[in-house]
């Protein structure tokens, strides 16, 4: 199964129109020049589809998820209620904060229209990725996604491994599909950055910020402001990650950013005064995607497919008759 093929295919279409639109057989063809736009706005509309498009939908279904879909931005379920009550909340929160870069560069080639759809469909597929994993999504800044995992519903190691796999795939699609996608037309490619932290209970205050109809329901974290902090640490097509999660989810996948950058950037904070040292660690994603239980790599291409779950198969009961007449606990008295 292609993953992310819906999201791609769409990004090939737009930009298979924008050459037809180029033509001069369309150029001076009205009729074909507004069919040819008509269908670039279709195309931008389903950008902004609240469901995933139908390559996520089987990952979902495939790995037994239970997307949180139809949500309403900055407004985490469990926490709704202090919209309304204008109260305040402790609850652990895992925060992701998603960058995509290098869009800019597509203007030298592309209208703004086409420029629109490519960003829209990278980021609506940031998006999908991680409501199918249990995200709720928090805030859009420009080409950034602020993503919540976790609540009262779910376990800290549940929602971190959610928070990881949902961040990995998705990381994945952009250093494999999307980058050949644009070399193969020699256009610089899009990349992402991400950061990841894990605030527990004591360190996360939810709030109501803003007032009225502009507000949302937020937390107030060093470790929900430092997600953003490490996003902008890791190299392109990198994740980051803060101790918290490296705490929750110990593993062999980390490594410290100091190793990459230099010494000088092994804490993403400190406090002298209360000597807090907070380290950012790069998180290792490919070798955590290989080691998936639920996750096929194809080690020539790079590609990789989701493994359906295992049905147990039932083996019919015909033809046992034999054996259960002699086998009373089988059917038990029933059988003469």
């Amino acid at each position: 199964m292609e993953i992310y093929k819906s999201y791609l295919d769409n990004i090939r279409a737009a930009l298979a129109n924008e050459i037809q639109l180029s033509a001069p057989e369309v150029m001076f063809n009205e009729d074909r020049k507004r069919s040819l736009l008509e269908e670039q706005k279709q195309l931008l509309k389903k950008t902004k589809n609240a469901q995933p498009l139908p390559s996520l939908q089987d990952l979902s279904s495939d790995w037994g998820l239970r997307p949180a879909l139809n949500q309403k931005l900055g407004l985490h379920p469990d926490f709704q209620h202090l919209k309304y009550e204008n109260g305040v909340e402790y609850h652990y929160i895992h925060s992701m904060f998603i960058d995509i870069k290098g869009s800019t560069n597509l203007f030298k080639y592309y209208s703004p229209l086409v420029v629109a759809i490519v960003t829209n469909t990278i980021q609506i597929a940031a998006i999908h990725t991680c409501m199918v994993f249990g995200g709720y999504i928090q805030r859009l800044h420009g080409d950034g996604t602020l993503v919540y995992f976790g609540g009262k519903q779910q376990t800290r190691s549940d929602s971190v491994q959610r928070c990881l796999s949902a961040a990995s795939l998705f990381t994945h699609f952009m250093k494999t599909d999307i980058k050949s996608f644009f070399e193969s037309r020699g256009i610089k490619p899009i990349y992402t950055r991400i950061g990841i932290d894990y605030g527990n209970d004591d360190d996360v205050l939810w709030m109501l910020a803003g007032a009225g109809e502009a507000s949302e329901v937020t937390t107030c974290s060093l470790h929900t402001s430092l997600a953003p902090k490490m996003q902008a640490n890791a190299k392109g097509n990198g994740i980051v990650v803060g101790d918290n999660v490296v705490g929750l989810f110990p593993s062999e996948f980390y490594s410290p950013v100091a190793a990459r950058l230099g010494e000088e950037h092994r804490y993403i904070f400190r406090n002298q005064a209360k000597n807090f040292n907070y380290t950012q660690y790069d998180f290792d994603w490919e070798t955590y995607l290989v080691q998936n239980e639920h996750i096929a790599t194809n080690h020539f291409n790079g590609t990789i497919h989701i493994k359906p779950r295992q049905v147990k198969v039932v083996q019919p009961t015909t033809g046992l008759a034999s054996i259960a007449a002699v086998s009373n606990p089988y059917y038990g008295n029933q059988v003469g």
